[in-house]
């Protein structure tokens, strides 16, 4: 179809995909944040190859492949060190042409961001409410006013304002039973693997080592929601105090004031549909997951991908819509409901005989195992957003 005008609502990594696909479509495109500031707060994140083909077709892929860092070493332990299975990252890029890479969520942002024309974005422009302007248009209205468009792309997060408008029976975002705690160091840590989980009894310490030799670090734990500390790295190095190394030197290298802490909610009840009226939801908005997979942001991305593919090629934008629907609403929601159930036999998992047996099987399985694991979600082929190329 000709291309329209639209308003893709956030700008984190979804948002900005959207936006880039968009234009690649043909779109004109604003996106509305509603910080006031860009601080690119976040620590870091990982991304599969389904996520890096996403930007190779929103043509970013190069500029973010030169500053991540390949995840070749790693696995899973557990608090003593010993090894529970082992990520062989030279057979992912067999497999799928590129390992898993690193990369701080800031640079990301802001290689999605230099993809973009200044102007573009609009921050401090927070969306409160729908307006439908016309029968084929559709307006959000911030405090400057009403902003009408063909199109509204709403990527505004796991506590999405639109999803609460359009879905209002929906229960919204639930609690997962944990919260993470995660920082960068502030300088380079000497790391023997570039990646790496240790699984305890209700907690989970990992590790994503990044170019420039700084590293990301979490700790996930089992947990009432809201619960917060004056002192969060000095809970956390009492905490992982005996556990191996590096991980007392990871939180020795950070400042305290660099830890984030959030509780993790997901959409535990799936959305019955990804579209309403010229509206499309993505990313969190649409099926905000448990990281225990850390696809997380790859799935935003195949979101943005196939959206503009759709707009691409769909006679008309309600066929587009559909499509769209069709294509991502099944994908993304097994894939968090797979998220959701490897949190809970990772993890979350704390009586101590499940535990011992989830070890035990484990460290007996082959390591194409934990490959196979990674291919079941990370082999996605994106659609074509230049048809008329071939």
């Amino acid at each position: 179809m000709d291309g329209g005008n639209a308003v893709v609502v956030g700008g984190g990594v979804g948002g900005l995909a959207a936006a880039i696909g968009l234009r690649r479509a043909g779109w004109e495109v604003t996106v509305l944040e509603r910080a006031a500031a860009l601080g690119d707060a976040g620590a870091g994140i990982s991304l599969h190859a389904n996520g890096i083909r996403a930007l190779d077709a929103l043509g970013v892929g190069a500029a973010v492949r030169e500053a991540a860092r390949p995840q070749y070493t790693g696995g899973t332990r557990v608090p003593g060190g010993g090894r529970l299975a082992r990520m062989d990252g030279a057979a992912l890029e067999r497999a799928l042409g590129t390992p898993i890479v690193g990369i701080p969520r800031a640079t990301l942002h802001r290689l999605l961001r230099a993809a973009l024309p200044a102007g573009c974005l609009v921050v401090g422009a927070e969306v409160t409410s729908l307006d439908p302007a016309a029968p084929d248009r559709v307006g959000v209205v911030t405090g400057a006013g009403v902003r009408e468009a063909d199109l509204v792309v709403a990527a505004d997060g796991v506590n999405s304002a639109l999803r609460t408008l359009l879905f209002p029976g929906h229960p919204g975002p639930a609690y997962s039973g944990s919260t993470v705690l995660r920082a960068i160091t502030e300088h380079p840590v000497p790391l023997a693997t570039d990646f790496e989980l240790t699984w305890g009894r209700g907690a989970e310490f990992g590790h994503i080592a990044f170019a420039d030799g700084r590293a990301e670090w979490h700790a996930v734990l089992n947990s009432p929601a809201g619960v917060r500390h004056p002192d969060p790295l000095g809970v956390l190095r009492r905490r992982f105090r005996d556990w191996h190394d590096p991980i007392p030197a990871l939180l020795a290298a950070t400042r305290p004031e660099a830890v984030l802490h959030h509780d993790i909610h997901e959409l535990a009840t799936p959305l019955p549909t990804f579209v309403a009226g010229r509206v499309a939801l993505l990313g969190d908005a649409a099926h905000a997951m448990t990281p225990n997979l850390g696809q997380g942001a790859c799935q935003a991305l195949e979101d943005a991908v196939s959206l503009a593919a759709a707009l691409a090629t769909a006679p008309g934008l309600d066929t587009a819509l559909a499509r769209y629907d069709a294509e991502r609403r099944p994908r993304s929601q097994s894939v968090a409901r797979a998220a959701r159930q490897a949190g809970r036999m990772g993890q979350q998992l704390s009586h101590p005989l499940a535990v011992a047996v989830r070890n035990a099987a484990l460290r007996v399985a082959p390591d194409r195992a934990t490959l196979r694991a990674v291919l079941r979600h990370a082999d996605w082929t994106p659609p074509d957003l230049n048809p008329e190329n071939d």
